[in-house]
């Protein structure tokens, strides 16, 4: 049968891949179906394939249908592909030059004296310190030649981490001028370029896959979970560069989409009453296979159906009609491989020759349905990047808010070409944090940044913890997520997540709060009362995953404000360096600040604990499963502490007050996170531009989290993509 269904082409199409040589579809297909055989035999020993498709034809369908001549270009390309960036124009090139004089005199004035007088006695010669080697910098040049050495100086120096407690230091003034400078020589040729930058083309995630095929399909059968658990980039699981395919994942592919299309052809899914509509009583099957299939496809692959996706298909249902199976099972089969496609399977955003990505709208069309006549997709370009078409505007809008695919309103709006419109752009997004399906953001987004996700393998020791179960385990996430989900449903301030005056509660839940009038396993909106409790380092799905089993560690608590609130990563600890000791064998002497102070002691972990500690030591009244506590052990707990730019607290509430006062680095930081998980990619130095301008909008509207959104969607990393080619 593969060697029939071969034959359905005459013309052999060549595809100049990236490797140097020219290869056939057919040599392609045969290499590929030799190697996922090879595959397949090694993980039979290991792995189940996660059930048989019911036909042993079936497989013989899709194979060559699995990889064809797109799926191969565009694994070739993301594997090796170019990281050239559009050159500068002649005008960014004259513009980098304005004010030279007067950055060479900044650094001559205001950056040497300092460095020269407070930095050089650690950080210089082979032997500097941290591997920051600062007596190479002899003029501005220098420091533009050595970006990435000179963030760093940037990060410390800005937040008081450097120089070190004790040391001699310079004044706020020249703090602040010295950041300044550095940011404005090093960020400042970066904006110019204008790169919005590279996405690697990306397959659907386990979440992505779920929810596209209940948003296809008509049934919520979670197929995905049968897939091995995605890698993580960047803190998430939808980075490009990590997603990669094994021999297993396609075979589960092939399984998963026969099951999903035998659970729809043979339900009452909604797809199943699209497919009643194609079927008036003189169709033939043929035509019926057409329409419908035209009409599954354009979802399936988020853009309009060109001939030749339909035609391969309808070649299934009428093969299968030949060999004696039912129209049903014929069916099947084309669904089936149309779920193998690269199209569904990936996010396909590059322009292709010869495949329609993009319309040319028809007066009258926008209607599923209705004519649209379609010409090769080619991007507006410049040297600003080529913006993407509409349809992989719609997917990226809709995968970032969703996670799944594009609704009809944002399909006929893509069909219309209208999405390039900002004003239509931010009112798709504000209507689509308003729908149901947003809370995928809080699965997804909220769920790997607060690490809710974490939740479910903690396992906090019950002989010491004794109200914790299985039952408090969850009353923690749905707390944390019902309060995320208000603040995108509601529009609120983003501020909120560092202090709120309401958060939900079921019973159990209130009880471990100390929180009274709360009754029931329902969970209700609640306001607070004190300052205990208020936003989410008082919640305690957080102050859980941020502990270890049988103690609380400041450590672990410290470092993730600093990560993830305020967006200064910390670097990895020094090798040989012992961990703080745990009590499983015995009380240790002294209490945990005792302990962490002659910890910090050793000047190499100072560096780094100074900066985390004072904030895990703020946030000591919770236990180590996010109870209040005024002591510990026999020990009164001392919440106090000093940040590195000379702040003082005495208790948590007086904490957050201090990191409310740094809102713009947390709204900031928000918004990198954010962006990142919007893009599928790392962010890079070019992006800079983009979050500070999307921060300083947001101060303008109340920081509210559609202003995020807003700015984030409408920026150029978003809405468009590097163009290919050389380095230059």
């Amino acid at each position: 049968m593969l060697m029939e269904l071969r034959k359905r082409s005459t013309k052999v199409n060549k595809i100049p891949c990236s490797y140097g040589r020219d290869y056939t579809e057919e040599s392609i297909i045969e290499k590929f179906t030799a190697k996922l055989i090879s595959g397949s035999e090694q993980n039979k020993q290991g792995a189940s394939s996660g059930g048989r498709v019911r036909n042993v034809r079936t497989p013989a369908l899709l194979m060559t249908f699995l990889l064809p001549t797109t799926m191969l270009l565009y694994a070739a390309s993301s594997q090796a592909r170019t990281t050239g960036r559009t050159p500068r124009s002649a005008a960014a090139k004259s513009s980098a030059t304005v004010g030279k004089k007067a950055i060479s005199a900044g650094f001559s004035h205001d950056v040497l004296p300092v460095v020269q007088k407070y930095c050089l006695g650690c950080h210089s010669g082979k032997s500097a310190a941290a591997g920051i080697d600062l007596s190479t910098a002899k003029d501005a040049s220098s420091v533009s030649k050595n970006r990435s050495m000179w963030d760093r100086v940037t990060q410390n120096i800005g937040s008081n981490r450097m120089p070190p407690a004790g040391s001699p230091a310079p004044t706020k003034a020249q703090r602040d001028t010295l950041v300044n400078w550095i940011q404005t020589t090093t960020t400042s040729a970066d904006c110019l370029l204008n790169d919005p930058g590279h996405v690697t083309l990306r397959r659907l995630n386990r979440a992505e896959y779920n929810n596209t095929v209940r948003d296809l399909c008509g049934v919520d059968i979670h197929p995905a979970d049968a897939f091995p658990n995605d890698d993580v980039g960047y803190g998430f699981d939808n980075i490009g560069d990590v997603l990669s395919i094994s021999p297993l994942l396609m075979e589960k592919y092939v399984a998963v989409a026969a099951k999903v299309a035998h659970a729809t052809m043979g339900g009452q899914s909604k797809l199943m009453e699209q497919l009643d509509t194609f079927d008036p009583p003189d169709a033939t099957r043929s035509t019926v296979a057409r329409k419908f299939l035209t009409y599954f496809v354009q979802r399936a692959y988020r853009r309009p159906a060109a001939k030749d996706d339909v035609d391969r298909l309808v070649h299934y249902v009428e093969l299968a009609h030949s060999q004696g199976e039912t129209f049903q099972q014929g069916m099947e089969y084309a669904m089936t491989a149309a779920m193998c496609s690269p199209n569904f399977l990936f996010r396909i955003e590059t322009n292709i020759p010869g495949v329609p990505l993009a319309p040319a709208p028809v007066k009258g069309s926008g209607k599923r349905g209705s004519k649209v006549r379609l010409h090769v997709a080619h991007s507006k370009s410049g040297t600003d990047g080529s913006l993407l078409n509409d349809f992989a505007l719609a997917s990226r809008l809709s995968y970032f808010l969703w996670s799944s695919m594009p609704d009809d309103e944002l399909y006929n709006l893509a069909a219309k070409g209208k999405l390039h419109d900002p004003t239509v752009l931010v009112a798709q997004a504000k209507r689509m944090l308003k729908d149901p399906r947003a809370g995928a953001l809080a699965d997804n987004f909220a769920g790997q940044w607060l690490q809710l996700r974490n939740l479910a393998n903690v396992s906090p020791d019950t002989k010491r913890f004794t109200g914790f179960d299985d039952g408090l385990r969850k009353a923690m996430k749905t707390e944390t997520e019902m309060f995320f989900q208000t603040i995108v449903g509601e529009d609120r301030s983003v501020l909120d997540f560092l202090d709120a005056r309401y958060t939900f509660l079921n019973e159990q839940l209130a009880k471990h709060y100390g929180i009274d009038g709360v009754q029931g396993g329902n969970f209700r909106r609640v306001t607070l009362v004190g300052d205990q409790r208020g936003g989410i380092l008082s919640q305690a799905s957080l102050l859980t995953v941020t502990s270890n089993p049988t103690r609380t560690s400041p450590v672990k608590r410290g470092k993730w404000v600093m990560e993830n609130l305020l967006g200064t990563p910390l670097p990895p600890a020094p090798p040989n360096v012992p961990a703080l000791s745990d009590d499983k064998k015995g009380p240790l002497v002294g209490t945990l600040r005792q302990r962490m102070e002659q910890h910090r002691a050793n000047p190499v972990c100072a560096g780094c604990h100074s900066n985390m500690d004072p904030i895990g030591f703020g946030m000591e009244n919770y236990d180590a499963v996010g109870k209040w506590r005024t002591e510990d052990g026999e020990s009164k707990i001392d919440p106090s502490g000093v940040l590195p730019d000379g702040s003082k607290f005495s208790s948590p509430a007086q904490l957050k007050q201090i990191l409310l006062s740094k809102k713009s680095q947390f709204v900031h930081c928000l918004s990198e996170k954010l962006m990142t998980y919007a893009l599928g990619r790392g962010l890079e130095r070019t992006d800079r531009c983009t979050l500070d301008g999307i921060v300083t909008a947001s101060a303008k509207q109340g920081d509210r989290f559609s202003s995020l959104v807003a700015g984030i969607v409408q920026s150029d990393p978003f809405r468009k993509q590097r163009e290919s080619g050389p380095t230059k």
